[in-house]
């Protein structure tokens, strides 16, 4: 492969991918220019163990020569894994030096990613032992937040999810036992994927609890979340956590963008710890999601939170110290303190004690089944607030257990998850969602999550690079000329409105703004958000109505056909001109006992009117 000498500029897998099939850019370029970066950064505590670079060119330049590209589904794409991850050639430390292995073999869940194409870069720091959301427990330094160096990065997988946001790889792995694969994601303003338990081999993981462990994905983007989940996903039969996905798991189902409901805590269990602006930054969220689509429901959180407190509190916690309590009382001063006695505590706990926990648990997961039967994802604050590295230090335990009040219960009740970017406070932090869903639904969260994340339309982590247009769209809309497809748009999808990127995320373009014939009524349908309905008169005593043409390609013109509901529907609308174009109506029995709103002539008119109270 040639390089034409491009600047490399986003690391997202989509911007990647084309640069390469042009020939625009090769491997190797990028593989360089991730060195520069990673020189340019300075000493930021992202990694505890570098790849040589020649090294790393090498296994590029040797992907160049194959010309396979397009054949391996991560071809060139480089990315990190935290260091409680076995790779072969580097020891595993998990962020205690005392602790470190050989470094002979390589977990299962890198092998896929390397034989897929993936370039892996380095080593990433973590909070030890993968204890801890605050991303300040290693003895390598915390990785500096990209917004706020005196704000907390987040963790465990602090480094994982640092190098990410700062464009320094296109992904990473982390771990998730209690929301380190979710906290760092939204306190870096990235994407984080939880997969269901034993969806990824942990085989070659240093274990905090092996039961409920999970290994994460990191990205600037949900959908290069899902294409790591797609090669890494494989049951590993050695491994006896390991469970083999569904083979429905990965068939098309119900896309989320014909509608969905999301279940949100009750009012009083949401927790904000003082900060306010997550909490209005988390109403906003929820209209975004309903003007997704998506239909909110309250549901009973208190089965989650008594869950999220029991992994600290109850005899749950043992099983840290079944994992590396004996090393830890045989090297007591190689281990932060904090780290030991969060470990070392829960060898207070009887056998009887967690016999009793987990006849708990078991209750409270059933208690929580009620929720599934009214919304299709649970859609929660990552996390409640963000800290000062100087609070953390002051309380590190206490404020660590706030930072999971929205994670810690995920893998107790067998969830999957997806973490995506929401917003920003005053103060340039960020803040982001969860969308959580039963085991082996991934997909279905991930797409709900895509969905928001293109409807966020936020900056990539802490780069200056937007979401990009995925490719075949934009090739589909620039070189699909006469075979575009025109539709009317009467209300909630016109230019400004909330629903409009329906259209331009599909491809869609502008055709024309006009009206119709003389012969149509629009009406107010009654719900949330409020809709209008376009009905045919039949006869003169109609209105011209205000409405635009919208093309589409053929392809996405299906599938927003297919989304939308009843009562409204896809028929033609005749225009002013005496034209007749596919477009939105809505069904006579739809318009029963809504208000009559044809004398503003048009959907605008009357939400301006009645925005500014006159009506």
């Amino acid at each position: 492969m040639t390089t034409s000498g491009a600047a490399v500029g986003s690391l997202d897998f989509a911007t990647l991918r084309e640069a390469y099939a042009t020939g625009n850019l090769s491997p190797s370029a990028v593989v360089r220019e991730v060195y520069r970066r990673i020189r340019a950064a300075g000493d930021d505590h992202v990694w505890i163990h570098l790849i040589d670079e020649d090294d790393v060119l090498q296994r590029a330049e040797f992907l160049e020569s194959t010309g396979i590209n397009g054949l391996m589904p991560l071809f060139g794409l480089p990315f990190a894994v935290k260091d409680n991850i076995d790779v072969a050639g580097c020891a595993t430390t998990a962020a205690c030096p005392a602790f470190a292995s050989d470094g002979e073999t390589t977990a299962p869940v890198v092998e896929r990613l390397i034989a897929a194409g993936a370039l892996l870069i380095g080593k990433a720091n973590l909070d030890q032992f993968a204890t801890g959301l605050v991303g300040t427990r290693s003895p390598h330094g915390t990785p500096r937040n990209p917004f706020d160096a005196a704000y907390i990065p987040g963790g465990s997988s602090s480094g994982s999810a640092v190098a990410v946001s700062s464009g320094l790889v296109s992904f990473s792995l982390g771990t998730d036992t209690a929301g380190s694969g979710r906290v760092p994601a939204s306190l870096n303003n990235i994407v984080g994927l939880k997969p269901t338990r034993g969806l990824f081999s942990t085989r070659g993981v240093v274990p905090a609890c092996r039961s409920i462990d999970c290994v994460s994905v990191f990205a600037l983007t949900v959908e290069d979340c899902v294409a790591v989940l797609d090669v890494a996903a494989s049951f590993d039969q050695a491994d006896p956590y390991s469970r083999p996905e569904p083979a429905e798991a990965r068939a098309p189902g119900a896309d989320p963008a014909a509608g969905f409901r999301f279940g949100v805590p009750q009012k009083e269990l949401l927790r904000w710890f003082g900060d306010s602006e997550s909490e209005a930054l988390f109403q906003a969220a929820c209209e975004r999601l309903t003007a997704l689509g998506g239909k909110r429901v309250e549901i009973d959180f208190s089965p989650f939170a008594t869950a999220a407190e029991m992994l600290y509190n109850s005899a749950i916690a043992a099983e840290r110290t079944a994992a590396v309590g004996d090393f830890i009382a045989q090297h007591p001063n190689d281990v932060l303190p904090v780290t030991r006695e969060i470990i070392t505590g829960g060898a207070r706990f009887s056998a009887v004690d967690a016999h009793r926990a987990q006849y708990r648990l078991q209750a409270l997961s059933r208690q929580s089944q009620s929720a599934w039967q009214r919304c299709d994802v649970l859609v929660v604050p990552t996390n409640g607030t963000t800290y000062r590295l100087e609070e953390i230090a002051a309380d590190p335990i206490a404020l660590n257990s706030n930072l999971g009040y929205y994670t810690n219960f995920t893998n107790l009740f067998d969830l999957s998850g997806v973490a995506v970017p929401s917003g920003f406070k005053q103060n340039g932090l960020p803040f982001g969602i969860t969308v959580l869903a039963p085991a082996f639904r991934d997909r279905y969260a991930a797409r709900v999550a895509e969905l928001f994340q293109r409807r966020s339309k936020l900056t990539l982590g802490a780069t200056p690079y937007k979401l990009p247009v995925p490719p075949d769209l934009r090739q589909a809309s620039e070189g699909a000329g006469d075979a575009l497809l025109p539709v009317v748009v009467v209300g909630l999808h016109l230019a400004g409105e909330p629903l409009n990127y329906q259209l331009t995320d599909r491809g869609g373009t502008l055709l024309a703004k006009t009206r119709t014939a003389p012969n149509y009524r629009l009406y107010a349908l009654p719900g949330k958000p409020q809709r209008p309905g376009l009905v045919h008169t039949g006869d003169d005593t109609g209105f011209p109505i205000e409405v635009e043409i919208w093309q589409l390609p053929p392809a996405e013109f299906g599938r927003f056909v297919a989304a939308v509901k009843a009562p409204l529907a896809i028929g033609g609308v005749s225009l002013e001109d005496g034209s007749v174009v596919s477009g939105y109506i809505c069904e006579n029995y739809g318009v029963v006992g809504a208000a009559d709103i044809s004398g503003y002539g048009g959907w605008r008119a009357y939400r301006k009117h009645f925005e500014a109270g006159e009506g």
